[in-house]
């Protein structure tokens, strides 16, 4: 069922709010913790902000060894906030240290085409997609909001 971590793969999961991306993504990292696979989820902007703070403590490759030995890493909510030349370099350092080596699940409101555009440094941004996208399944979800259905 996991085949895509075996293979080093990632999963692009995107859609508007409210269709289950998040969802989806927690259910697969769910389930990898389920057959003893190590898995670690983070808010994108709240890691970003982490990564930054370690930089200024002066652990921030301790922590980026610790996310690169963790078999599946799930991102959530990708893209919300802005990337600055800071935050696409630990993007990029992220991304380079899980290539080829272990999987990303990567849950978007953003369609994968304004990616670029959002993490902005044209030369950065190509790294970062080249290694991320071409390694990746990628997931669109549509639908109306399911919190909204819930509701009725």
């Amino acid at each position: 069922m996991l085949d895509f971590i075996k293979n080093h793969e990632n999963i692009i999961i995107t859609g508007a709010t409210g269709t289950g991306k998040s969802y989806l993504a927690q259910a697969l990292g769910h389930q990898a913790c389920m057959m003893l696979i190590k898995t670690r989820y983070f808010n994108t902007s709240r890691l970003l902000d982490n990564l930054k703070l370690a930089r200024l403590e002066g652990t921030y490759t301790k922590t980026l060894q610790q996310i690169e030995k963790t078999e599946l890493v799930l991102l959530d909510d990708f893209g919300l906030s802005g990337f600055d030349n800071q935050s696409r370099q630990i993007l990029m350092d992220i991304i380079e240290s899980k290539y080829d080596r272990s999987s990303l699940i990567i849950s978007s409101q953003l369609p994968v085409s304004l990616w670029h555009e959002i993490i902005g440094e044209g030369t950065v941004a190509d790294a970062i997609l080249d290694r991320l996208v071409n390694s990746s399944h990628r997931l669109q979800l549509k639908g109306d909001s399911l919190r909204q259905n819930k509701l009725l």
